[in-house]
Order: C-alpha cells, then sequence, then structure tokens
C-alpha cells in the first residue's frame, strides 16, 4: 500500500475550504493516512504555504502547523484537534506566529499552495523543545524513509 496522506476537507490540489482558514473558524482539516511503512518508528507532519507573500514573487516559505513523534499506530487526525487532543508522545514545533499549534491560510494576495507534508522516520526525536521548522528539518536528517503530501489552494475573496 502506497504511503499517502488526504483529507476529507479537500482533494490533492484543490481548494481549501473557508473553515480552515482566517476567514473562518480557523481550525485545522481532518488529515488521514494510509501505508506507513512497516519499518518507520515516528512520523512528522509539516504544513507550509512557499508563496508567501505572493505567489508572483514569493520570497519565503510561511510555516503553518509543525508536530513530530506522532506514532505509527495513528492513522490521521480530527478536524481542529486540539494540543490535549494529539496522540500521545506527539511533540508540537512553532509555526512561523510564533505559537505551537495550527495557523489557517490568511494570504494577504494571490492563490497560495499549502503543503500538508507527512514524513515516516526511523527513528522518534528527543525533545526538542518547540522547534522551528528548520531545527526539525535538521534533527530529521538521515532518518526520513518515506514521504508523501497533500497539496491545498486557498485565495482570499477581497
Amino acid at each position: 500500500m502506497p504511503f499517502i496522506i488526504t483529507s476529507t476537507s479537500f482533494q490533492h490540489n484543490d481548494a481549501i475550504p473557508a473553515r480552515h482558514t482566517c476567514d473562518g473558524q480557523n481550525v485545522s482539516p481532518p488529515l488521514n493516512w494510509n501505508g506507513v511503512p512497516a519499518s518507520a518508528k515516528s512520523l512528522v507532519l509539516i504544513v507550509d504555504d512557499p508563496d508567501a507573500p505572493d505567489p508572483k514573487a514569493p520570497k519565503r516559505t510561511w510555516v503553518h502547523w509543525v508536530l513530530y513523534n506522532i506514532p505509527t499506530h495513528v492513522h490521521g487526525l480530527s478536524e481542529g484537534i486540539a494540543a490535549a487532543a494529539l496522540p500521545p508522545g506527539t511533540l508540537q514545533g512553532k509555526n512561523d506566529w510564533q505559537q505551537t499549534g495550527y495557523g489557517g491560510p490568511c494570504p494577504p494576495i494571490g492563490n497560495h499552495r499549502y503543503f500538508h507534508k507527512l514524513f515516516a522516520l526511523d527513528t522518534v526525536l528527543p525533545d526538542l523543545k518547540s522547534p522551528t521548522k528548520a531545527a526539525l528539518e535538521a534533527a530529521m536528517q538521515g532518518h526520513i524513509i518515506s514521504h508523501t503530501e497533500l497539496v491545498g489552494l486557498y485565495q482570499r475573496q477581497h
């Protein structure tokens, strides 16, 4: 079975519903995955937008959500999951609002792509104390067995 991440809220390369954005309730989308490699010891979820601030002239990748050490027996996260409801052992990193937790799409201009990237690692990472995406990616080096991604699109109606 291929390693795949999906959402019941939107299809790959389709529009993300407003309820998952700053224009709605700003709740995380429901995510589901299958095909976790048998040798995996933990999962990492990174949601980011490489089109910030303007897709016609991107200057940076904006990080929306960072989770790591998700247990491999878990097959998804419910919509709007609270920190207290995360699977036992799951740790959070900082998004680009300098907070833990989900921050939904809120692009200033244009139609942005939001990558929901799931990585299978051959290890459980140490507690990195709310790492940034860069610090987490550095810790993941050499431990990624497989990865999959789901891309959603969002453009604000001004």
